[in-house]
Formats: structure tokens, C-alpha cells, sequence
């Protein structure tokens, strides 16, 4: 068992080495020694059937993970019904993009808690989360694994607990651990092993060693305020962390094999690589 590594869109490097469109991103992907890749969907699912074709044949010649990260607008917890409903479509839209890649992950987005409870906003988002697979199921597409998203500014739906009760409602659902949203949102609290093994057993006891063993994950390192997050860092970061070691030596301890994916500020791919190589020297 092993982990995949690989960065969220590409680096700025990916066009100073001369390449220009999105199916060479797995030759890139190659080159930069990892073996995953997120498709970047968050502003609207705009890439075609046989060009996400093409690019899953080309990532599959290459052995790269593919995932897809579902547009940003998506409010599954929104009070209004067509909101919802429309989330259940884009939701849809991703996976069928992901499928034709053959890739079978979707990042989503759950929502935020607007002027209702938490516990009011997790209940539509469970709702909703019910219809997407519904829908999922009615295309042919229980394939796919939908990873709500742990967030990190404060108004948003995706504490721990909440993307943990969403991925019980099925065995498909796969939580997307985004260690750097969980120490902003919360100020700085990932700074021991202990706080990082924290979450690794909070997703056993609630899902499964299983589910713990094939978790999706972000990392970066993000600078935070009294509303949690404010902006993507790079690993040259030494201020607001989170580190990175801890959670290569945890997925090593419980013989994880997830995919994570950096979403560092210009250099994902780059600090993909260093995680990549940290893990594989504890791995030996």
C-alpha cells in the first residue's frame, strides 16, 4: 500500500517549461516525479467528453491519479431549494467529467452556515448529499466517490465532525482531508503528531479503518485570521504551517494509501514532490 502525491492545477513551473495546454499535463505530472492529479472544475465544469477522454488515456499511459475538484459555487447546505438543486447538477456535471477521465473522485464543497445553525446546515447539506447520489446512481455513475471537503474559514460547513457525519450517509463517500483548512480554521492547532493522529482516529471510528486507508487529502500551508483561513502559502512558509511531516509518518503508521494533493500557492507541484520524497525516505 502506498500514497500518491500530486498538485492541485498546475505550477507556475508547468508553463516556464514550455508547456501550454492540459493534455500535457501528465507528461509534466511525469516529469515532476509524482503520480496524481486534481482537474481544476471550481469555477464551472467546462472540459468536454472526448477531451477528458483523451487526458485519461494519456494519464493512464502514465500511472497518474485523476480526481476533480466540483466548482466552488456549490451549496448543498443553502436554504433556498434551487440552490440545491443545482448543486445536485453540478455535482453531476463533475462526475461525468471525472468518469470520462477515468478517474472515479470528486472534491466538493458542502456550503457555509449563513444566517442558520450549524446543525440546520448540515441537515439540507445531508439532504442534498442524499439526492446527489441518487442521482449518481440513476446515470450509471455510483462509481464515483464524492470527498465533501473539510474547510477552513469559520462560516463554512466542513469541521471534522461534519464532513465525517456527510461520508456516513454511504460507503462511496470518501472524506477529503485538507489538513491546512482544519489548522486555519482553527487558528493553529495542528502542531503535534498527537493533533494530527487525532484526525486519523476520529475518521476510524466513525467510517471504518477502510475508509481511513483510502482517504482523499489537500495540503498546504495557509495563513489564517480570527475567521480562519485568508490565503494558500507555499513550504518555504515557517510561520502558520501546517507541517507536512506528521501526516506522511501517520499515513505510513496506519498504511494508508491516499491520494493527497497540494494546493500550495504557485508551487503545488513542487512541494507535492518534497512530501512525495519525505514519505518514500520513512517508507524504506
Amino acid at each position: 500500500m502506498s500514497a500518491k502525491f500530486g498538485p492541485a492545477g498546475n505550477s507556475e513551473s508547468f508553463a516556464k517549461m514550455g508547456y501550454k495546454h492540459s493534455l500535457q499535463v501528465p507528461e509534466y505530472i511525469e516529469k515532476m516525479g509524482l503520480d496524481a492529479f486534481e482537474y481544476q472544475c471550481g469555477r464551472g465544469v467546462n472540459i468536454g467528453q472526448e477531451k477528458a477522454a483523451e487526458l485519461g488515456v494519456l494519464a493512464k499511459e502514465k500511472n497518474i491519479a485523476l480526481s476533480l475538484h466540483a466548482p466552488y459555487y456549490i451549496s448543498m447546505s443553502s436554504v433556498e431549494e434551487e440552490k440545491r438543486i443545482k448543486s445536485v447538477d453540478y455535482i453531476l456535471q463533475s462526475a461525468r467529467a471525472v468518469n470520462a477521465m477515468g478517474g472515479n473522485r470528486i472534491v466538493v464543497h458542502t456550503g457555509s452556515c449563513g444566517k442558520i445553525s450549524r446543525e440546520e446546515a448540515l441537515s439540507l447539506a445531508i439532504d442534498t448529499m442524499k439526492l446527489a447520489i441518487s442521482a449518481l446512481d440513476a446515470e450509471g455513475l455510483s462509481n464515483i466517490r464524492i470527498c465533501p471537503e473539510t474547510m477552513g474559514k469559520v462560516n463554512q460547513l466542513g469541521t471534522l465532525y461534519e464532513v465525517l457525519a456527510l461520508c456516513s450517509l454511504d460507503e462511496r463517500l470518501v472524506p477529503c482531508i485538507d489538513f491546512g483548512h482544519l489548522n486555519a480554521r482553527d487558528r493553529g492547532i495542528l502542531k503535534t503528531t498527537d493533533d494530527f493522529e487525532g484526525i486519523f482516529r476520529a475518521i476510524e471510528n466513525k467510517l471504518g479503518i477502510s475508509r481511513l486507508r483510502e482517504f482523499h487529502s489537500h495540503f498546504s500551508k495557509i495563513e489564517y485570521s480570527a475567521g480562519g483561513e485568508v490565503r494558500h502559502l507555499t513550504f518555504e512558509d515557517n510561520i502558520f504551517g501546517p507541517n507536512f511531516e506528521p501526516v506522511c509518518e501517520l499515513i505510513y503508521k496506519y498504511q494508508c494509501s491516499p491520494t493527497i494533493i497540494c494546493e500550495s500557492a504557485g508551487t503545488q507541484a513542487e512541494d507535492a514532490r518534497a512530501m512525495k520524497d519525505y514519505y518514500w525516505s520513512i517508507a524504506k
